[in-house]
């Protein structure tokens, strides 16, 4: 009833619901981002209370950032099953959960449960597949902008609230630096249930710039699980997917691997306090807010293989400098600039070319596999940071790799493009 009433309401206004879903999806990325991203600013304050090894948290933050991945593909496909209102709520209300029981916890299985399994999987349900979902179904028209936006909201919700947790662990403690995260979750999960609608169909629509009239698509049917491998099956037959696969498991090494899992212990290690370490990485976020929504803009316009070759390329040179910044904070604003506006801004090109190569309904799914790619790289690089630390006491070997691993990515992406579909012959 009320996505109803709030829909003629705007259409009396000349706006399409489907920015409603935006706002809706932006809000729910945000703070599911957020209530993940936190958990980085923890490690320290986490450690000193329980004298757990780095190795044993960086355990715990892997494999939710492996279950993230996992879940995606799984994701989109039960988006599809099930619709977008009940899963989200669903999964939020697990992160929400999973946090929640984490505050009295005691021994280190707890924190893999809690942290690792409940909160990955309940993010990865929400993860940057709920925004593709929502771009594919809901816009023909301005599908790239929508793409830069809502992966905006992913990536600028895992570094917001870094600032203002790592403050209030700092002087309040870890558990009351979830709080915030967890208020804004609950708040989506019940705006979600209201007013988020599947398709444009639902209220007598057609997705923005699609021609009236225009046969909406049908809903999916059948196991979730099933179609979700049956578009692992298809997609794997073709290069472009292995390709986006390996250079976006690049880009999870290179961002919530290294830099949202470990940015701030390896500051301190050279000095700089957490809430100043936390404020650069919020620097970062604002200027990906920045650099991802003109991503998306771009992405409408322009090759989207040269543009991914730009951003891992300098993506990779950033990281490169990362050691050479003295670790101050005007050396480290250098770097917040330019890797902030490369931070997630890989996402829309990535999308878009998985649209272009599979088709407007697979998309998602397919995304979803690719998206996996994305969290085992991730994953990887967050353990094997933390192992680096404790072996080597030093995390620098692992930025190295990271920043070589990105130069190799964009000169990989040139090479995605879609097989030439095969012409009948001639009569």
């Amino acid at each position: 009833m009320l996505a109803q009433a709030l829909n003629a309401r705007l259409a009396r206004r000349g706006i399409h619901y489907g920015w409603v879903m935006v706002a809706l999806t932006f809000l729910v990325s945000l703070s599911s981002a957020g209530a993940m991203g936190i958990l980085g600013a923890l490690l320290l304050p986490l450690q000193r209370e329980t004298g757990w090894e780095t190795a044993t948290i960086s355990g715990a933050l892997a494999l939710r950032l492996l279950l993230f991945g996992l879940m995606a593909p799984f994701a989109a496909a039960i988006l599809a099953r099930y619709g977008l209102a009940r899963t989200i709520a669903a999964a939020l209300a697990l992160v929400v959960l999973g946090c929640l029981l984490s505050m009295g916890m005691t021994q280190a299985w707890q924190l893999w449960l809690f942290w690792g399994v409940m909160t990955g999987l309940g993010t990865g349900m929400t993860a940057l597949v709920l925004g593709a979902t929502v771009a594919n179904r809901w816009f023909v028209q301005r599908r790239g902008l929508v793409l830069g936006m809502l992966t905006a909201a992913n990536a600028t919700g895992q570094l917001a609230f870094l600032p203002l947790a790592a403050w209030l662990a700092t002087n309040q403690g870890w558990r009351v630096a979830m709080a915030p995260g967890l208020t804004v979750c609950a708040v989506a999960a019940v705006l979600a249930l209201l007013l988020m609608r599947d398709r444009p169909s639902d209220l007598g629509l057609t997705a923005y710039g699609e021609a009236p009239g225009t046969a909406p698509a049908p809903a999916a049917a059948g196991n979730p699980i099933r179609n979700a491998l049956g578009a692992l099956g298809g997609a794997s037959r073709e290069p472009i997917f292995w390709i986006l696969f390996a250079s976006f498991a690049i880009c999870g090494i290179s961002t919530a691997g290294i830099i949202q899992t470990h940015f701030i212990p390896l500051c301190a290690d050279f000095g700089m306090a957490e809430v100043e370490a936390a404020s650069v990485l919020a620097m970062m976020g604002a200027f990906d807010f920045v650099g991802t929504i003109a991503s998306g803009w771009l992405s409408d316009r322009y090759d989207n293989r040269k543009l991914l070759f730009w951003y891992y390329g300098l993506r990779g040179l950033s990281l490169l400098f990362l050691p050479m910044s003295t670790f101050s904070l005007y050396g480290l604003s250098i770097f917040a600039v330019f890797y902030g506006l490369d931070w997630i801004a890989t996402v829309p090109p990535t999308v878009k070319l998985a649209g272009q190569a599979f088709g407007r309904e697979r998309a998602p799914m397919v995304f979803g596999w690719i998206f996996t790619g994305h969290q085992l790289g991730a994953a990887a690089a967050a353990l094997g940071a933390g192992l680096s630390r404790d072996a080597f006491a030093t995390y620098l070997p692992a930025f190295y790799i990271a920043g070589a691993a990105c130069l190799v990515a964009a000169l990989l992406v040139l090479g995605a493009r879609p097989r030439p579909a095969v012409k009948p012959a001639a009569a």
